[in-house]
């Protein structure tokens, strides 16, 4: 898949600490994310993937180089500017969750939207429409410790869609999971990816993601060393139908 990049990171430098205990964390890296594409950022513990990701998720600023968002420089930014630059055009997928353990799965979602000023019944129909998207229609009054670990990550990953961001970024999605939710949860990414045309991007160790990518980038020391693309012909990630597939299991 080719097209526009929705997001652009060129010649990241990242310096973390001071004086003798200054490490560089990222030491140049670009990167672009296409629009349909579900790419993989993998590397060991250490290597930067993290901190590039809070980067491209304006969440931490670089150190040196430059990072556009749907077309549009971070440079010079006001915080408040990134803010709202992040609201606007990506969704944010974080290992743990983060989920407000008294608010239910909808409340979950439309939080996400009345950062934005979406409030009351169309909030709240747009949060359950994703809610329905991710398989949980049926678990829209539930509370997170009511939730299974897969269950809680696809809230986080509606929360993520729900204000249809350009771009998706997770954080080790499937670290916390057993191997089905795990494949529930790349599925679903895929499935974001390719029929929504968002650019999705997650960090990951997991091997059990690589079957569904179109392209692995590969870091190691704070710089890319690697990527490899699906090639022409070959079947495109596996996608399924979510919901079905819980009727299926009852």
């Amino acid at each position: 898949m080719t097209g526009t990049p929705t997001l652009e990171a060129d010649n990241i430098v990242k310096e973390l600490g001071r004086g003798a205990g200054k490490v560089m964390a990222l030491k140049g890296v670009s990167l672009a994310l296409n629009p349909g594409e579900l790419t993989l950022l993998m590397g060991p513990s250490g290597s930067g993937k993290t901190t590039l990701l809070s980067i491209l998720g304006c969440i931490l600023t670089q150190t040196s180089g430059e990072i556009r968002v749907a077309g549009q420089s971070t440079t010079g930014l006001k915080a408040e500017d990134l803010a709202a630059l992040r609201r606007a055009h990506i969704g944010y997928i974080f290992q743990s969750y983060n989920l407000f353990p008294t608010l239910n799965a909808l409340e979950n979602v439309r939080i996400a939207l009345d950062v934005l000023g979406q409030k009351g019944y169309a909030a709240s129909q747009r949060a359950e429409e994703v809610l329905h998207e991710v398989g949980l229609g049926h678990r829209l009054k539930n509370y997170p410790g009511n939730l299974s670990g897969g269950e809680q990550q696809r809230v986080a990953v509606a929360r993520a869609i729900a204000s249809s961001p350009s771009v998706v970024l997770a954080d080790e999605p499937t670290a916390a999971l057993d191997s089905e939710n795990g494949h529930a949860v790349m599925e679903l990414l895929a499935r974001i990816a390719r029929e929504q045309k968002r650019s999705v991007l997650a960090v990951t160790h997991d091997p059990r993601t690589l079957g569904y990518a179109d392209r692995v980038v590969r870091i190691e020391d704070g710089l890319i060393v690697g990527e490899e693309r699906r090639p022409d012909g070959l079947d495109a990630p596996r996608v399924t139908d979510l919901t079905k597939r819980r009727k299926a299991h009852g």
